[in-house]
This record gives C-alpha cells, sequence and structure tokens, in this order.
C-alpha cells in the first residue's frame, strides 16, 4: 500500500496542507514544522505524486524556457530561473528553440506546460501571436514583442548603449565602428538605436561600412572586425552588442598584432562572467542578469494563478570601466 501525504500528516502531527506546504519549502512554514514534516515523509519513504496533482488540479506546474542554447549568454539565467521557480512550487522544462520550429509549438501548446518564458524569440517569431491565440501565458526575458503585448523583462538597452557610445566621444573618438546584433532581434535593434543616438546627438556619422550585422557570437567579432579593417578606413573604436562579439574583436585584434586599446577600443554588453577575466577585463555595459531572470520567473508564475496582466519591467544598466575601452 503507497503511502499518502495524510500518513505524513498524521506522523508528524500536522495538517494535509501544512504537509504539501512544507515540502515545498513555503515560506509561511516554520523552519522547525519543515524539519518535522520532512523528518516523518523521509521515515515514511514518501514522494509527491506530480502527476496525480496535475490530474486533479488540471496544473502541470511546469513551466517551458524557450531559448536558443548556443547562445551561453542564456546558460547564467538559467539557474536563478530554476530556483525561483523551484520556491514558487513550479519545475522548469527546457526546450530550444530554432526559428518557427512547428515542433517546438506542438510542445508549448499540448498542455504539458502551464506557460513560458520566452527568452530568445525574433521580432518576426509567429510564436506569441500563437501563444496568445491559444491562451497560454508566457513572458518575454531579454526580449520585447513585436506583435503581443505580452508581460516582459528587459534591461534598458537603449540607454545602455548611448551611454557606450558618449564614452567613446568623450575619449575622442570620431571613426567609430559597431557590431551589432541580428535586426530581427529586439536587443539588436534597441542597442543600435541607443548607439546611434549618441554619434547623432554630437554630429558624428556611423559610416555604413563601419555597421555590422551579425549573430551574437564570438565569430561575428573576428569576422565583423577583419570587415571593418578591410574598407581600408579603420575604425578606432568599436561598440560590440554583447560581450561575445567583443571577445571575438579582442582575439582577432591579437592574431592582427593590433594593440587593445591602444590601437583599437572595444566595448562590448551584458557583463558577462568572462568579461571580468584576466585574459579579457573587458569595458561592457552591465546588465543585471540574474534579477532579471528572477523577476521574469516570478512575473509569469503570478501571471499564471491571475491572468490579466500585460506590464514591462525595464531594469536599468551601467557602464563597468575595466582596460579595453583606453582613458
Amino acid at each position: 500500500m503507497s503511502v499518502t501525504s495524510h500518513d505524513v500528516a498524521r506522523l508528524a502531527g500536522v495538517s494535509q496542507a501544512t504537509v504539501s506546504r512544507a515540502l515545498r519549502g513555503d515560506a509561511r512554514v516554520t523552519t522547525e514544522t519543515q524539519a518535522r514534516v520532512k523528518d516523518a515523509a523521509q521515515a515514511l519513504g514518501y514522494v509527491r505524486n506530480e502527476l496525480g496533482r496535475g490530474l486533479s488540479t488540471r496544473a502541470t506546474h511546469r513551466v517551458a524556457l524557450v531559448a536558443e542554447l548556443q547562445n551561453t549568454l542564456y546558460h547564467q539565467l538559467m539557474l536563478p530561473i530554476h530556483d525561483e521557480l523551484l520556491a514558487r512550487d513550479y519545475r522548469m522544462v527546457l526546450l530550444a528553440e530554432r526559428g518557427d520550429d512547428a515542433a517546438l509549438h506542438e510542445r508549448l501548446l499540448d498542455r504539458s506546460v502551464d506557460g513560458a518564458i520566452l527568452m530568445t524569440t525574433r521580432l518576426n517569431s509567429s510564436l506569441p501571436l500563437e501563444l496568445a491565440r491559444r491562451n497560454l501565458p508566457f513572458v518575454f526575458l531579454n526580449r520585447v514583442g513585436a506583435f503581443v503585448d505580452a508581460p516582459s523583462v528587459s534591461a534598458d538597452n537603449v540607454g545602455g548603449a548611448r551611454a557606450v557610445g558618449e564614452l567613446l566621444l568623450g575619449l575622442g573618438h570620431t571613426r567609430i565602428g559597431a557590431i551589432v546584433g541580428p535586426a530581427d532581434t529586439s536587443t539588436g535593434r534597441d542597442r543600435e538605436v541607443g548607439f546611434r543616438s549618441a554619434l547623432d546627438n554630437a554630429g558624428v556619422v556611423l559610416p555604413p561600412k563601419l555597421l555590422v550585422r551579425r549573430d551574437y557570437d564570438e565569430t561575428s567579432g573576428r569576422l565583423g572586425l577583419q570587415e571593418m579593417f578591410a574598407t581600408g578606413k579603420p575604425p578606432t573604436a568599436v561598440f560590440c552588442a554583447n560581450d561575445f562579439i567583443a571577445i571575438g574583436v579582442l582575439n582577432r585584434a591579437i592574431e592582427m598584432g593590433l594593440s587593445v586599446p591602444g590601437d583599437i577600443a572595444v566595448v562590448g554588453f551584458d557583463d558577462i562572467d568572462m568579461a571580468a577575466w584576466p585574459a579579457f577585463e573587458l569595458t561592457t555595459v552591465r546588465n543585471p542578469l540574474k534579477e532579471m531572470a528572477t523577476r521574469a520567473a516570478g512575473k509569469l508564475v503570478e501571471l499564471i494563478e491571475s491572468p490579466g496582466t500585460t506590464d514591462h519591467d525595464v531594469f536599468a544598466t551601467k557602464l563597468v570601466l575595466r582596460k579595453t575601452h583606453g582613458g
């Protein structure tokens, strides 16, 4: 005969509701009571039946995290999302996004999850429209939508990129290049807008040959810098729309025998862990990635449990001055 929560409650001397709250770490249950319940559950060999709970409530308590796994920025977002969902009694299911993937749509819409966090969705993706049509709650993280007014958590990409432009202009640079993200991403669009606004305000032109649109990876930085120097009039500074692009620029600069920041200044965006490594000491724009991820997870749970909100959280960014910008 299987052990039930009623058995655990009787041994621990608490109600069944308290057993449920204690086993998911609910802060409303005292530490002493949580310990007593967990000891009773362990003594009886009790395991919570998630499938049974899902059938009885028509909720899975599972949330899909949709991301392009090749972009390692998102690895830093996964743990805080997992931890926040766990604290709220939800589990994270990771789904790889590869464009408008029919199989992905099917997995999200088969009601095996209660909601989704969209981290890498392109502006032209049909996925948000389909989720909205099917009434599956979702939140954009590090993105904003183009066609659906859904809740989002993002950084101040325009303001952060503008600050980079102002920094480089203040250092006396007038021939500045930019390697921005894909035009069909809100981050690529907004970081380009912010950077251009700083140059426009100073009357400085961004030459078309010094604007490169590529993916958010190290290879894009290498190729982007190579393209700029092939013009015959290379820049003295480069803004990179994320740190992986910037690291690619630094690597290619070394291969070309260039001094950073002597021959060329380099500034990134995001402040990933690698940016602070002694091998790079990259000047960059800090996104509060952990806080953004935690907020997105909490926002989604709130949306699942109380539908209706479409608010947008925008987190402030901060310039982090290390060694690659000069001075």
